[in-house]
């Protein structure tokens, strides 16, 4: 089973009180497309410039996957994003945001990817989501994630899409942004009343909250004692929690979504021990299920 990811393929200069590093692999796409790839199949549609480096395409490659949908634009420059993080690790501060190619990014989902019964819209102009949806068929699945412009800019839209959607991901800073509501259990019902049938709220290094109609969970995050890089956590949260629940392939029950829950962190907690890809490139399924064990243990109480 494959998921459709729809998103940002970028190249990041970030800085943390642990070091530098310029042109990283980044983007909201990469992360989630390689998280998920340890549980399902993965086609990407993204768009970059030919400055992008060969060596970034093989290793999306060498996780099996698909890369059809990435579109290289000649003599285009990819997206890059420049910030850094102080020893409060939660917020990230801006330099610089170069759109290039990403600015006038119209998805167009190849023909072998519109059966996707699994769709992944990243943070993307709601309206542009909308269209991805008129494209696919018929899938099992859909969720989405926002940001902060969109919220502000495409508020509309983004409720239009809302009614159309299984999932909705977001973080606590945008929950509220949306809502305007102070507390985070007011702001996830109020979301989960605009027509998802389930809202995730990312809360960082302090977990993450689960909201269904029938039921709420709430999860803490796995304890990492060395966070060298927080950049690009969200997505490969969102990668291993749907990664896992299309591996499922079936009807979701709430039981399922808590183990995705806690398998998006377990994937979250090894994303942000090195920068960019350079610790999940590593990464083998033994750990990935030794984390979880360790993460039911530190949180089961007898």
């Amino acid at each position: 089973m494959s998921i459709l990811v729809i998103g940002s393929v970028a190249l990041d200069t970030i800085e943390t009180p642990f070091g530098k590093r310029k042109d990283i692999l980044g983007g909201s796409a990469t992360y989630f497309s390689y998280s998920a790839s340890f549980f399902t199949g993965v086609n990407l549609v993204a768009v970059i410039g030919d400055d992008f480096p060969k060596k970034h395409i093989g290793l999306l490659k060498s996780r099996g996957i698909n890369l059809d949908g990435l579109k290289v634009i000649k003599n285009g420059k990819t997206f890059r994003w420049s910030g850094s993080y102080k020893y409060d690790m939660n917020e990230a501060t801006t330099h610089s945001t170069d759109l290039n190619v990403f600015e006038t990014f119209n998805p167009q989902i190849p023909e072998r990817y519109k059966n996707s019964e699994y769709v992944l819209l990243a943070n993307i102009d709601p309206d542009l989501q909308l269209n991805v949806l008129s494209q696919v068929k018929k899938p099992k699945l859909i969720a989405a994630d926002s940001m902060n412009l969109w919220i502000n800019t495409k508020k509309p839209s983004l409720m239009k899409l809302l009614k159309k959607i299984d999932i909705f991901i977001i973080n606590e800073g945008e929950a509220r942004l949306f809502t305007k509501q102070p507390s985070l259990i007011k702001a996830g019902r109020m979301i989960l009343g605009y027509g998802p049938k389930h809202v995730v709220v990312k809360k960082g290094e302090h977990g993450c909250l689960l909201f269904s109609k029938n039921g709420f969970f709430s999860a803490p995050a796995y304890p990492i004692e060395d966070i060298f890089d927080p950049t690009g956590a969200g997505d490969t949260f969102a990668g291993g929690f749907i990664g896992y629940l299309a591996k499922l392939n079936k009807t979701h029950t709430e039981h399922d979504l808590r183990k995705a829950i806690v398998y998006g962190s377990v994937m979250a907690s090894f994303n942000v021990e090195s920068f960019s890809l350079e610790r999940l490139k590593k990464l083998t399924d033994k750990e990935i299920q030794a984390r979880y064990k360790q993460f039911k243990e530190f949180t089961h109480i007898k």
